[in-house]
């Protein structure tokens, strides 16, 4: 029996809290205090009270999002509203059963001075409004270890080149158990940025107090010269102190502004490459300069670079003399990221394969870059060696003669030999050699006729679907150049890999060197020149000349497998014997 007559009598004391309101009878506005430091948070309290009407047609029908509340968005032009809540009280007087609820907002100052907290409204209540004092700095008695979390900021370098590395460390403090956060990452348009590995965690003292750090680094390159800004980094959080209290926690930090130099004139280099350390080195040539005819030698060549991404990285020069053949491989590049920022590496791996005898000359290989820590010019070279090519002479036509057998002149039957040749049992491996290629061939070309004449075989879509998607990225990339868009570059980039598969185009760099086209290359770096320059032109872009590159560029012959219905090469055209 009584549990019977609480449930009704709960539902009851529920209605009285939760019921409409009547009529506000006044709205007051109380801040726990009136001079605080930025960085800080105010805590203001609202309290308001009102008639209810207490009656069973309403207990049941309540409806939170019909509770009303006090207008305290008129805050939001000088405070951050941090956090709120409310409570009532219900309680009877004269009579009549009058509700109170109190709300408590945390707010936070967007700037220092003398702000107003304007008069609010409840219902048919008004609020006096309230001055309060932000100072800056920290309070006379505390420094910086006296708040409970601030940031710093900090940058490795006071100035700095365009494109050159600069290590920035966020460091946010904290006091008390955190129970969420929010740290801004930092960002601008005209940057590359890359964090250096995960953050952080560790506990450090700061005048006598001791606070929780979280480090965050980062690798900047500008690519733009003049001032370099970034827009504040900011925190936002909760966390509880020792007792249990909920403390909101909120700062922000602006990173002090850095001059970026444009390229020194006395740099002589055809790529930009600054950097705190740069190597080339050369693996896999013999030592003693002695080799033979026909003899595949692995040669390496690798750039490495402190300070640099991977990808600013030029193509290596891959000029060999007559007499030697090359096969490079597809380049690779990596970049490892170290808290002091990032070591990048390029490596080419190719086979030469002597086909002619005496010397043969690997020309010197420089690669200009300028070396941030000394501000001066400096050039990674790989001296120019000679090799000795041990062989016959006719080991020599052989090798370099391979492959020309069909435009040998067959004797006309009447002619005689005046000195006929050995026999052909003389003539060792190549007849067999010969003679086994012949077959292949022969059973290649079975299996093609076979293929052809099976019934009901579908056509591939492939090479349609490919030569569609290329021709939207080639439309698009032309539009683009014609409007001397920013896009150009990486649309170029794009186009070129879907062009001319079998090649890796990391950069509009490696595109416009390996097209060999000098028009193109001009043009490229005109709209280039136009757009990063110090002081970008103003005049009216014209891309007919760049568009028309293009164009004659998308002439030429891919080297992507054989038409449809057409047979695959027997030898490839980069092979040789």
């Amino acid at each position: 029996m009584v549990k019977k007559l609480c449930l009704p009598l709960l539902l009851f004391f529920a209605g009285l809290c939760l019921s409409l309101p009547a009529q506000a009878n006044e709205l007051r506005v109380e801040p726990d205090r009136t001079r605080l430091y930025e960085g800080e948070v105010l805590t203001l309290t609202v309290t308001g009270s009102m008639k209810l009407d207490i009656n069973l047609s309403n207990l049941f029908d309540f409806d939170l999002s019909n509770l009303p509340a006090p207008d305290i968005d008129k805050l939001e032009p000088d405070f951050d509203i941090l956090g709120r809540n409310q409570r009532y009280n219900i309680q009877t007087i004269n009579g009549d059963m009058v509700g109170e609820i109190t709300w408590t907002f945390q707010v936070a100052p967007k700037r220092t001075g003398s702000l107003t907290i304007p008069p609010l409204t409840f219902r048919d209540s008004t609020s006096q409004p309230v001055t309060v004092e932000v100072v800056s700095g920290s309070p006379p008695d505390q420094d910086t270890s006296g708040r409970v979390s601030f940031i710093e900021l900090s940058a490795d370098k006071a100035d700095l080149y365009v494109q050159e590395q600069l290590t920035l460390t966020v460091r946010l403090f904290f006091s008390g158990r955190l129970i969420r956060g929010d740290l801004s990452e930092p960002n601008h348009p005209n940057a590359i940025i890359e964090p250096l590995g995960k953050q952080r965690e560790y506990a450090r003292y700061r005048d006598g107090l001791q606070y929780r750090v979280v480090e965050r680094r980062y690798a900047i390159f500008p690519q733009r010269p003049g001032e370099f800004t970034l827009a504040p980094i900011e925190f936002e959080g909760q966390a509880r102190d020792a007792a249990g209290k909920l403390l909101f926690l909120r700062d922000s930090e602006e990173l002090y502004g850095i001059p970026v130099k444009d390229v020194p004139p006395e740099f002589t280099g055809d790529v930009w490459l600054p950097a705190s350390a740069l190597a080339l080195n050369e693996t896999g040539l013999s030592q003693a300069g002695t080799i033979n005819i026909g003899d595949n030698l692995t040669h390496e060549l690798t750039l490495k670079a402190t300070g640099l991404p991977s990808e600013a990285l030029p193509p290596l020069p891959g000029t060999t003399p007559e007499g030697l053949r090359r096969y490079p491989e597809q380049p690779e590049r990596s970049t490892d990221v170290t808290p002091e920022g990032l070591v990048s590496s390029l490596k080419q791996s190719a086979a030469l394969v002597p086909v002619k005898a005496g010397a043969l000359t690997l020309p010197e290989i420089r690669i200009p870059w300028w070396d941030t820590t000394s501000d001066t010019q400096r050039v990674a070279v790989i001296p120019a060696r000679t090799l000795q090519v041990s062989g016959s002479s006719s080991t020599s036509d052989q090798m370099q003669n391979s492959g020309m057998a069909s435009e040998t002149v067959t004797p006309e039957p009447n002619e005689q030999t005046a000195n006929p040749g050995p026999s052909s049992g003389s003539a060792g491996f190549w007849p067999w050699l010969s003679l086994l290629l012949t077959l292949l061939w022969l059973a290649t070309l079975a299996l093609w006729w076979r293929s052809r004449s099976q019934p009901g075989q579908p056509v591939s879509t492939d090479h349609a679907n490919a030569d569609l998607s290329e021709k939207a990225a080639f439309d698009e990339l032309t539009e683009a150049a014609h409007e001397g868009s920013p896009q150009t570059p990486a649309l170029l980039t794009r186009w070129m890999n879907q062009r001319f598969p079998g090649h890796t185009f990391r950069s509009v760099s490696e595109a416009v060197i390996w097209s060999e086209d000098a028009s193109l290359k001009a043009e490229i770096g005109r709209l280039q020149k136009r757009l990063f320059g110090p002081e970008p032109s103003a005049e009216n872009w014209d891309g007919t000349t760049l568009v028309a590159a293009l164009k004659q560029l998308r002439q030429r012959k891919t080297k992507q497998g054989a038409e449809a219905g057409e047979l695959p090469p027997l030898y490839p055209t980069n092979l040789s014997f």
